[in-house]
C-alpha cells in the first residue's frame, strides 16, 4: 500500500479524502467483519470526541484501537480497569527525593494520546472522576501539579453489556463527555470464515497482541489539520434546526406531537446537540463532502444519543429500549 504525503498545512480535502480512504482499507486488512465500527471510530477522531464501545469480548476492539493508533503514528496505552484501581494508578504519582528534598511527578498512563479504558464499568467513583477531569478538561492534577495532556487525547472506553457483577454504572456526567456509545456485535459468516486467513491468526494464537509493522499514514500534526478541516466543513441552518429537533424532541415529546413522555426519563443536554453537529461533519468529511446532509445526521443521531437519554420504567415495562425511542423520534421530525 502506498503511503499518502502527509497533508498539506491548508489541508485540502482532496488529500484528506486520499489518506481517509487508505486508512480505511489498513485497518480492514487488520480486523474484517466491522466496518461500522471501524468508520465511527475514525469519525471520532475527526470530530475530537471519545468513544464508549459497548460488546462482548472477543471482537476484535482493542486491535482496532492498536492498529488505528499506529496508523496514526500516536502513542497508545492500554489500561485494564478493575474494582482495585486507584486514581494515582491512572494519573501517576508523586515521588519523594530525599537529596533535593522535594516531590517529583511521575506522570501515569493516562499521559497518552490514545488511551483504551477496558471495561471501563469496573473501575470506582473517584478513578472516573479522574479519567472524566481527562476527558473534559484536557489535563490530570496530580497532588498540587496540573499535567496538560496532548492535543490528540482521545479516550476508547470498552463494557461488557451482559456481565454486571463487581460493575459500576457510569455516571451520567462522564456518559455525556462521551461523542459516541457504539454497539458492536457479532460479525457475519462470511467475515468470520475470512478472519481464519489473517496472517496472524495463522502465526500466533494472540493475534491482539501483534503489532502492525507498516509505516504511519498520518503523523500527530496531520489529525489536528483534519479536526481543523471538519470543523470547515459547511452546514446549513436548515440542518442546524433538524439536530435541534431532534435533541429537542427527547425533552419535550409532546411539543413535536410524540406521544413519548411517558417513556422518557431524562432528555439530552444541549451538549448533544453540539456533538450531533461536530460528528454529521466529520462524517461527511469521511464520505468525500465538504457539506452535511441529513443523512449525516440520522447515520449517527443514535450513536450520540443513546447514552445521553434515560427511558423510563414504562418503557422497559412495554420491552421498549432507548434505541426504540430514538428511532420513533427520527421516523417523526420532518427531515429538510
Amino acid at each position: 500500500m502506498s503511503i499518502p504525503e502527509t497533508i498539506a498545512p491548508e489541508a485540502p480535502f482532496e488529500d484528506a479524502h486520499h489518506g481517509l480512504g487508505l486508512l480505511i482499507e489498513r485497518l480492514e486488512t487488520v480486523v474484517v467483519g466491522q466496518r461500522p465500527l471501524i468508520e465511527k471510530l475514525i469519525v471520532a477522531l475527526l470530530a475530537g470526541g471519545h468513544v464508549l464501545v459497548e460488546g462482548v469480548p472477543g471482537l476484535a476492539k482493542t486491535r482496532i484501537v492498536r492498529a488505528l493508533s499506529q496508523a496514526l503514528d500516536l502513542p497508545f496505552r492500554r489500561i485494564q480497569f478493575t474494582p482495585d484501581l486507584l486514581p494515582a494508578d491512572l494519573t501517576g504519582t508523586q515521588i519523594y527525593r530525599p537529596s533535593s528534598g522535594t516531590f517529583d511527578v511521575r506522570p501515569g498512563p493516562i499521559v497518552t494520546s490514545v488511551l483504551l479504558a477496558d471495561e471501563i464499568n469496573r473501575a470506582p467513583a473517584k478513578v472516573q472522576s479522574a479519567l472524566l477531569e481527562a476527558m473534559q478538561e484536557g489535563q490530570v492534577t496530580v497532588g498540587d501539579e496540573t499535567i496538560i495532556l496532548p492535543e490528540t487525547f482521545w479516550v476508547l472506553a470498552t463494557q461488557n453489556p451482559i456481565e454486571h457483577e463487581g460493575t459500576y454504572p457510569l455516571p451520567e456526567a462522564q456518559l455525556d463527555r462521551f461523542l459516541f456509545k457504539v454497539l458492536v456485535g457479532y460479525p457475519d459468516r462470511a467475515a468470520e470464515l475470512a478472519m481464519l486467513d489473517l496472517p496472524s491468526v495463522a502465526e500466533t494464537s494472540q493475534p491482539e497482541s501483534r503489532p502492525d509493522d507498516e509505516p504511519p499514514l498520518f503523523n500527530p500534526e496531520d489529525v489536528i489539520r483534519l479536526r481543523r478541516l471538519t470543523a470547515s466543513v459547511r452546514v446549513a441552518d436548515s440542518i442546524k434546526e433538524y439536530v435541534v429537533d431532534l435533541v429537542r424532541a427527547t425533552r419535550d415529546p409532546e411539543a413535536y406531537g410524540l406521544g413519548l413522555a411517558p417513556l422518557i426519563e431524562l432528555g439530552a443536554s444541549p451538549r448533544a446537540t453540539i456533538s450531533l453537529v461536530r460528528a454529521a461533519r466529520a462524517h461527511a468529511l469521511l464520505n468525500r463532502r465538504d457539506y452535511v446532509t441529513p443523512h449525516d445526521v440520522k447515520s449517527l443521531a443514535r450513536d450520540v444519543l443513546r447514552h445521553r437519554i434515560m427511558v423510563s420504567y414504562e418503557a422497559d415495562a412495554e420491552g421498549l429500549s432507548v434505541d426504540d425511542v430514538l428511532m420513533k423520534i427520527l421516523d417523526h421530525i420532518p427531515v429538510p
